[in-house]
């Protein structure tokens, strides 16, 4: 088992720190695991026995890159916070590094587990937003019509269809499912 804060957790940070430096040095494609294990001062056999290979490693990189830094801003009321959050969402998940980070992430999940620790990252933000609305005795719909309504929406256009969605898309969704009986 991994100790927090031990060698394992200084070997992550280490190896992720070199993705994400020697994505922007040299590009992403231009990756190997041997390059990477040199910058991160770490031999190749340990990044291979920890992530198996590259895509699993670029895909555990993309999952950390999609964790929300803060939660959701509270503007007061559950209209303006939700239509915050879907805008800056589809924003940040639309544009090419967050495309490609989605990609990394799901390309290297043959389990599944990284897609799910994405959606459970909107859920997650998506419940903060209903709880402060509930808190404010707003009636709300629940996570999952949420995640159903506005965020699948919009990782298929970003995923499938990726231009021709903007803010006044987000807003649209947001409106139908406030608009919507819950």
């Amino acid at each position: 088992m991994a100790r927090p804060g031990g060698r394992s957790a200084r070997v992550q940070e280490a190896v992720h720190t070199a993705v994400r430096e020697l994505a922007e040095e040299v590009g992403r494609d231009a990756l190997t695991v041997p390059l990477i294990a040199a910058r991160a001062e770490v031999t190749p056999s340990t990044v291979y026995r920890r992530w198996g290979d590259l895509q699993a490693l670029l895909s555990d990189v993309a999952v950390e890159r999609l964790r929300p830094e803060a939660p959701p801003e509270d503007l007061g009321d559950l209209g303006s916070d939700l239509r915050a959050w879907a805008e800056q969402f589809l924003d940040e998940m639309g544009s090419p590094a967050g495309r490609a980070y989605i990609r990394d992430a799901l390309l290297g999940d043959a389990d599944g587990n990284n897609a799910g620790q994405c959606s459970a990252y909107a859920a997650e933000q998506v419940g903060v937003i209903l709880a402060r609305a509930a808190d404010r005795g707003e009636t709300a719909p629940d996570v999952e019509t949420v995640l159903d309504h506005v965020v699948a929406p919009m990782m298929y256009r970003i995923l499938f269809r990726p231009s021709g969605h903007d803010a006044a898309y987000a807003r649209r969704l947001v409106a139908g499912v406030l608009d919507a009986p819950a």
